[in-house]
């Protein structure tokens, strides 16, 4: 049984909110800016938001699905995948991990990260009207969250900008 897009989305929008109250009502450490409570607020207010985009059906176009083919007993079944390398997305995860290891040292991890986007959204079907912002913008999200809020260092590479 397939769901419907708007209750997927309403559950996801659900357990992120949840989240999201567990992490604000954590107190914080004493004299540490940045507390265990930061965690489930940021991933709790991330799945939220990944909820809302699914409900309202953002970055989704309705038009292109592809029509389901009626089976004999009544039931529809999903068309076979098309494309050469529809088997190959099976490596994509692999190799992009081993790009990132061997690539971010020495590009950065914003250039870096802004290709495995790109190259996972067009994987995963999205135009790159989608993927270009996509990738042009996560990145430095990331880069917002982990690398000053959370202070990790992330490697610079070729962008080595006091940013």
């Amino acid at each position: 049984m397939r769901l419907p897009d708007s209750v997927t989305g309403s559950f996801l929008v659900a357990l992120g909110a949840a989240a999201a109250y567990g992490g604000w009502i954590l107190p914080p450490v004493p004299g540490q800016p940045v507390g265990p409570n930061v965690f489930p607020l940021v991933i709790g207010t991330g799945l939220a938001l990944c909820g809302l985009a699914i409900v309202f059906g953002i970055g989704h176009s309705f038009e292109e699905e592809e029509q389901l083919v009626p089976l004999e007993d009544g039931q529809a079944a999903a068309p076979p995948p098309q494309g050469k390398l529809y088997g190959l997305r099976a490596l994509l995860p692999p190799l992009l991990l081993l790009f990132y290891v061997v690539a971010a040292d020495r590009l950065g991890f914003i250039i870096t990260a802004a290709i495995m986007v790109y190259v996972t959204s067009t994987a995963l079907g999205a135009k790159w009207k989608l993927a270009l912002p996509l990738a042009a913008l996560s990145p430095f999200a990331i880069h917002l969250i982990f690398g000053k809020l959370l202070r990790v260092p992330l490697p610079a590479g070729l962008l080595p900008t006091p940013w």
